[in-house]
């Protein structure tokens, strides 16, 4: 059933309560409350403890997490299946992602879905006294801050049986959660193999010194869904040599110069939209859309878990790309022209990017593979992709508003090109491998039940 059609539409303005910066009233949470505001609130919580600050420091606290985006994204997928499994404990309706459990009818919503969160992010340590193992969370460095926030939030809601049942299911599910995702690869650190430098081949960004890469863990950690990291993996960039690879080195040449007279200031806008943590740009935009469409609190629940795991598993797949093809940047291949073996290619030894490049492999374009997977994602749930949205950037300070989850791809692709970081081919490949991604996670995952 298409979800657009089975919610009252509630004003976006009742969002704007949940999502502050620190976790606020359970919002008269209760036995049997079937409302989304712990989910809502809760997503907020884990994307600040899981997305590191913005460029330059401009999101101040706001976010605290010190994960890389690439990585933060599996992260969101792991705590977000936890939300969703203590959430269908008390509704019902759709097959469970790690556990299946029946909460008793007197059991606070707002309970399970604070405790499965805030347990898989920082882990269970008393689990072990309701006959479960205790637990490793996703982010115990931030302990602190998610145990205070975790406390004021169980504070407002009133003592009794049905918080005790929430807590109770919360711990289960997040036992379970934590369970199924140890060692999965998250915490190896495997070493930094550079290939011979020449032709088409990555080279460390040198604006970028520290960390010496990212996104190494990628490939090696295990998909959320997915049967493995190179399941759909992309035939691979276009040959130096081709007029296909010629045409994309002339267009970023040309559009994503720091100095460039041919780029628009709309333009310019555009590309530095999308240096802002598309991580937190989403998740931001996905709960508008579920205060703006009244979901329930199954219902978003399963929307972002559907997306950030479809996001997390693309960014596995992605990046497992990125490190067999080892492409080079236009930051490289610009200046290095004369040694690409095609004459349609001119160097320009002074080129540089609009911003510092992103220090990884280009080929496929990460924003592109992680985007399209969120916003195939979210078109397969609600049965449509013309649903009205709008994402936010902080870098910019400005709001696009789209018609439909695909707009927001094609803006992003171009963006990457825009900003001098991407040839458009690799972002036309990352958008089909999300999409192959999502749809794998749509087909297999988070049915309902006959």
């Amino acid at each position: 059933m298409n979800p657009l059609t089975q919610f009252k539409k509630i004003p976006i303005q009742s969002l704007l309560i949940t999502v502050a910066l620190v976790i606020g009233p359970a919002f008269a949470a209760h036995a049997a409350d079937f409302t989304a505001m712990p989910v809502i609130a809760w997503s907020n919580e884990a994307r600040r403890a899981i997305v590191p600050a913005g460029p330059g420091g401009i999101f101040g606290a706001e976010n605290y997490g010190n994960k890389f985006p690439g990585e933060a994204a599996v992260y969101m997928g792991i705590v977000h299946v936890a939300i969703y499994d203590a959430a269908l404990a008390i509704e019902g309706g759709y097959q469970p992602y790690a556990i299946r459990l029946t909460a008793p009818m007197d059991t606070s919503s707002a309970a399970a879905i604070a405790t499965a969160a805030h347990h898989t992010l920082v882990g269970c340590p008393d689990c072990g006294h309701s006959g479960l193992q205790p637990a490793l969370g996703l982010t115990p460095e931030q302990q602190a801050i998610l145990d205070g926030d975790y406390a004021n939030y169980l504070a407002s809601i009133p003592d009794g049986t049905a918080k005790d049942n929430g807590i109770a299911i919360g711990k289960q599910v997040a036992a379970a959660v934590v369970a199924l995702r140890s060692n999965d690869g998250r915490d190896a650190n495997p070493p930094f193999n550079p290939r011979p430098p020449g032709p088409g081949i990555w080279e460390r960004n040198p604006g970028n010194p520290l960390p010496p890469v990212l996104g190494l863990r990628l490939p090696g950690i295990a998909p959320l869904a997915l049967e493995s990291a190179s399941q759909f993996r992309p035939d691979g960039p276009n040959p130096l040599t081709s007029q296909e690879y010629a045409d994309d080195f002339q267009q970023v040449k040309l559009l994503g110069r720091f100095d460039s007279t041919n780029r628009t200031a709309a333009q310019t806008t555009q590309a530095l939209f999308w240096t802002d943590h598309d991580l937190r740009q989403w998740n931001d935009g996905m709960l508008r859309i579920a205060a703006d469409q009244g979901l329930d609190l199954v219902q978003t629940a399963r929307m972002l878990a559907m997306a950030h795991v479809a996001g997390g598993d693309a960014m596995i797949a992605g990046f497992e790309a990125k490190y067999h093809y080892w492409f080079w940047r236009p930051y490289r291949a610009i200046p290095m022209a004369d040694t690409d073996g095609n004459p349609a290619t001119q160097p320009d030894p002074n080129w540089q990017p609009l911003r510092p490049t992103p220090n990884h492999p280009e080929y496929p374009a990460a924003h592109a593979f992680h985007s399209s997977a969120m916003a195939n994602t979210l078109r397969a749930f609600f049965g449509t992709d013309r649903v009205a949205f709008s994402l936010d950037s902080r870098v910019t300070g400005t709001t696009r508003d789209y018609k439909g989850f695909h707009d927001a791809v094609k803006d992003v692709m171009l963006a990457r090109t825009l900003a001098g970081f991407h040839f458009r081919n690799s972002c036309e490949e990352g958008s089909n491998l999300g999409r192959e991604v999502s749809r794998y996670v749509v087909e297999h995952y988070f049915q309902p039940l006959d």
